[in-house]
């Protein structure tokens, strides 16, 4: 499960060697702004053309290229509203590693406090990642289909989880039996997430038992990414279903309004 840091802690380890910091976003605001020594891994580049997470040796070897190794641990950083660092700790867990950190404030917030801040992008040697998927954290359309006693939970908005909105060929509503925690309500002012304690009464209010397992889902994986590192905060042992609303919507399955 991600550690969550604040900007004082990563300040006081910048620059050492037992750490990799990594900026998410895409190449245009890695160098419109970055935090110092931080290597950039777009986490758009995890996914295929047609939105499907690559497999786990292309996932390792395109992270290894960018200068995430085996060695330092990763420090993820993001601006609002955190898909991208939540995202690509999602992915870093699956590929079984359990050392992930993501700072809990934005990078606007540290750029803000007059902290350092780096224009030039760093250019990292490549490393040896090492790819050990965990399946216990994913979860696939067929899977999903037929899971006995999970809860899932849509974190896309109300309007779409309602039907009242859809995106391109999307069909309405929602996987049926889902509670919906619209994904921007998770956050908080300038941080990523709210309080675990917080996060715990917005779950229990749609009926989360800390018991449950719970599978989190949106429109293509994102704002569940979001979700799922909520829910874990939370300390509610979930899953992502990475394919998500598209993927059930195309496959043919009932939908709910």
């Amino acid at each position: 499960m991600a550690k969550l840091v604040n900007a004082e802690w990563l300040a006081a380890r910048i620059g050492a060697d037992a750490i990799t910091v990594v900026d998410p976003r895409r190449p245009m605001k890695y160098l419109a702004g970055h935090l110092p020594h931080a290597i950039n891994v777009p986490v758009y580049k995890c996914f295929a053309a047609d939105g499907a997470l690559l497999d786990p040796t292309a996932l390792a070897q395109f992270l290894g290229a960018s200068g995430l190794g085996d060695g330092a641990t990763p420090v993820l950083y993001d601006s609002p509203e955190g898909q991208n660092a939540a995202m690509l700790a999602w992915i870093l867990e699956y590929l079984g590693r359990d050392d992930v950190a993501i700072m809990l404030e934005f990078f606007e917030t540290w750029k803000k406090s007059g902290r350092e801040v780096f224009y030039k992008p760093v250019d990292a040697a490549a490393q040896r990642f090492t790819a050990r998927p965990d399946a216990a954290v994913r979860i696939g359309v067929e899977e999903a289909r037929v899971l006995p006693g999970t809860r899932f939970v849509d974190f896309r908005s109300a309007e779409e989880f309602s039907g009242a909105r859809t995106i391109a060929d999307d069909r309405p509503g929602h996987i049926p039996g889902s509670s919906n925690v619209a994904w921007r309500e998770l956050g908080q002012g300038e941080m990523v997430l709210k309080s675990a304690a917080d996060l715990k009464e917005l779950f229990a209010a749609v009926g989360l038992s800390s018991a449950a397992e719970v599978v989190a889902y949106c429109r293509s994986g994102p704002r569940a990414a979001l979700g799922y590192l909520a829910l874990r905060q939370a300390g509610y042992r979930a899953r992502l279903f990475d394919g998500s609303w598209a993927q059930w919507s195309r496959s043919g399955l009932p939908a709910e309004k």
